[in-house]
């Protein structure tokens, strides 16, 4: 062995002992916050070659400081419902890093939101973020609360009391939210109607995802599923590939998964499968795109009912089976570890080309290995899943300008951003010696720019 060779592995064992000693101290401090946990182990993994090429990040305490949150809020929500009876729910707000702008991340109503929830997403939002080119840092936030069975009275009642707290954490130079599962235009429409209130002044950059009418931007409830889309488009393509002719399964049936399935379509691919937690739908002959828009758009209905207007089509009790349809590309769209190792082992044995995250890890990390180990083309979430925040950030930039760009202009910026980050990602795992493999790729191009930003401020 050559001395260079011994000096790289002595970086590199040190770069591991480093990475084992610091993951046992945040399974220590985030006691069975198990999703934390797992966003962590898959960066801290990613970021082993780089540790062992640039010690100054060690030598620095970076990691150290990248997986405590600046600050995490927990404040009581309490709300009257329609028949006058107080009701009582947990709101968070985690704003993690904010060295390349202010914080930037959803808001997700849901009864599964906890500590470590926001936590994961806050800390995926970082690298998410820093991987867009725009000047946003990492956050996230959410209560227990469930908008599902709500009437719109009870619904805006909760959004004013949640805004109430929130308010004084936020601002369009310190923290950004928008919306995630759970919050929608409508949600963002009170939340901002009562943070006027508060502050008495119309400051349109404080929430993202607003309607049209009063500072939103068009494009923006189609990004995150475009973005997707965009994203495996250039993967597929590094391979021959395309999503023309392909047969596809998408995952869910929001926003997310509507305007991925609506992308690919215009592509050339054939979606035969949706769903929602009810259960999913598969259609041999193609989903109808519109149908599935108007129930869940406008009806707020369920995937079952798609099966009465379309009776070729199949409805299965059970979200998670819609993994056992066979396809070319699977985008999973939905929610957090959705995708487990035998659904993996499942696509594989079905002959999957190629996996693209719409949701926020969507995949555990004993599926991620799978598809890896067999050569299935991957599309890590948050590089993939990054066009919802990069057109919020496109819909601050034209707040402060005052000013409105058209869908075109929009698409066309996104397009932009999602090939960028393709190719960072692409480059990041070449010169660390993992072509293509573009977790570790995303990983590492999302935490040098903080990384270097940290350090060059001195926090």
């Amino acid at each position: 062995m050559s001395l260079v060779q011994e000096v790289e592995q002595t970086h590199t064992q040190g770069a591991h002992n480093y990475i084992d000693q610091l993951f046992e101290v945040v399974q220590q401090r985030n006691p069975g916050e198990t999703e934390f946990h797992q966003a962590v182990k898959e960066v801290f993994l990613s970021l082993i070659p780089v540790l062992a090429k640039n010690p100054k990040y060690i030598e620095h305490a970076v990691l150290d400081r990248l997986v405590e949150p600046d600050r995490i809020i927990s404040f009581r929500v309490p709300w009257t419902d329609d028949k006058g009876k107080v009701r009582v729910n947990r709101g968070f707000r985690v704003q993690f890093n904010n060295a390349i702008g202010p914080y930037k991340g959803g808001l997700r109503f849901h009864p599964s939101v906890n500590a470590s929830i926001i936590k994961f997403l806050g800390f995926e939002q970082i690298f998410k973020n820093s991987l867009t080119g725009q000047s946003i840092g990492g956050g996230k936030g959410g209560a227990d609360f469930d908008p599902k069975g709500k009437s719109d009275l009870e619904i805006m009642r909760f959004c004013q009391s949640f805004m109430t707290e929130l308010s004084k954490h936020i601002g369009p130079d310190t923290d950004v939210p928008a919306g995630d599962i759970g919050v929608g235009a409508r949600e963002i429409g009170f939340m901002f109607g009562q943070y006027k209130k508060l502050v008495g002044a119309y400051e349109a950059g404080v929430l993202t995802g607003k309607g049209l009418g009063y500072g939103g931007s068009l494009g923006r409830k189609e990004a995150t599923g475009y973005g997707a889309v965009y994203f495996v488009e250039e993967m597929l393509k590094s391979a021959g590939r395309g999503f023309n002719g392909s047969t596809v399964v998408v995952s869910g049936s929001g926003n997310v998964s509507i305007y991925a399935m609506e992308k690919a379509i215009q592509l050339g691919a054939k979606v035969v499968a949706c769903s929602d937690s009810g259960g999913y739908i598969y259609h041999e002959a193609g989903i109808n795109l519109d149908t599935i828009k108007r129930l869940k758009e406008v009806e707020n209905r369920r995937c079952k009912d798609y099966v009465v207007e379309h009776p070729d089509a199949i409805y299965v009790e059970g979200c998670s089976g819609i993994w056992t349809v066979a396809c070319d590309i699977a985008l999973p769209c939905a929610t957090q570890n959705e995708i487990d190792k035998a659904s993996a082992e499942l696509l594989v044995r079905n002959g999957v080309k190629a996996v693209g995250e719409g949701a926020n890890m969507p995949s555990t990390l004993d599926a991620i290995d799978v598809f890896l180990d067999n050569k299935v083309l991957f599309a890590p979430a948050k590089a993939a899943n990054a066009g919802g925040v990069s057109v919020s950030a496109l819909e601050m930039a034209q707040n402060s300008a005052r000013l409105s760009w058209t869908l075109e202009e929009v698409d066309a910026k996104l397009q932009l951003i999602m090939h960028s980050i393709y190719s960072e990602s692409v480059k990041a795992s070449e010169a660390y010696g993992v072509p293509g493999n573009l977790v570790i790729g995303a990983n590492i191009a999302g935490f040098v720019k903080v990384a270097d930003a940290m350090i060059a401020q001195g926090i």
